[in-house]
């Protein structure tokens, strides 16, 4: 199989950053196993390479992993098409089906997104401004209600959409057990704004991390108010994280 050049070193970049360092997928089971346990299921919404999936099925959890990007989605399949306990699905989530815009960075696409202000926030931010989404392709659009009604309600979802990830919490209508979604200090007001959006479905408590670290911050978990404050006040060097909900 080959890939444009760009992309064959994306992949590979992506390759030695998610599933060479030893030390990173150690970190990474040992936070996943909080919220994971053997039997669960598990969704892995902007799987890209698949690296958290393969996390998943460590800890024995079954796994409905979705991507839209193409060119990622056949690594995807390479990867984990054989698990006959990961259901792979190439499409992009949010408030109903659709099919929309989906900007690809065919150098970073990590960074490969269905935001439009994302895009147009990136020029203001250092640590962004370089990034360029050389493409526009049409993808497919789902809901978590949908991917629910078909696989049945998932123990923990895990959410990473470069700033789309209050558009994709819309639609959602149950509480879920656990998830988690990806925030910038790029775009904090997206966290904050999917924070409300979870917060109409119900009570949860709150923590974070930040970067690749894979480690709760907080020593104690916080209530909605906690957490909208200090994501409306991240400091913009932290860049990027996961905030973690569980619901109560």
């Amino acid at each position: 199989m080959t890939w444009p050049a760009g992309t064959a070193k994306a992949v590979a970049r992506s390759l030695d950053t998610y599933f060479r360092d030893v030390a990173r997928t150690e970190r990474m089971d040992r936070l996943n196993a909080e919220f994971i346990r053997s039997g669960d299921l598990a969704f892995d919404i902007g799987a890209h390479l698949g690296d958290r999936t393969a996390s998943y099925r460590r800890l024995g959890a079954r796994v409905v992993s979705v991507e839209p990007q193409p060119a990622m989605f056949r690594a995807l399949r390479l990867l984990h098409g054989r698990d006959p306990d990961v259901e792979l699905r190439c499409m992009a989530l949010g408030a109903a089906a659709a099919r929309v815009p989906f900007y690809v960075n065919g150098d970073n696409p990590t960074t490969s997104t269905a935001s439009r202000s994302l895009i147009e926030a990136a020029p203001g931010n250092v640590a962004w401004r370089d990034q360029v989404w050389d493409q526009k392709i049409y993808v497919a659009v789902t809901t978590l209600d949908s991917l629910i009604d078909e696989h049945g309600v998932p123990d923990f979802v895990k959410i990473d959409v470069e700033g789309y990830e209050a558009e994709l919490l819309r639609g959602l209508s149950r509480p879920v057990r656990n998830l988690s979604f990806e925030f910038t200090t790029l775009q904090n007001n997206v966290a904050v704004e999917a924070l409300n959006v979870l917060e109409g479905l119900g009570r949860f408590r709150y923590n974070y991390s930040i970067g690749e670290n894979h480690a709760l911050v907080l020593n104690d978990w916080v209530s909605f108010d906690a957490m909208a404050d200090l994501m409306a006040t991240i400091p913009a060097y932290l860049n990027s994280g996961d905030i973690y909900a569980r619901h109560i």
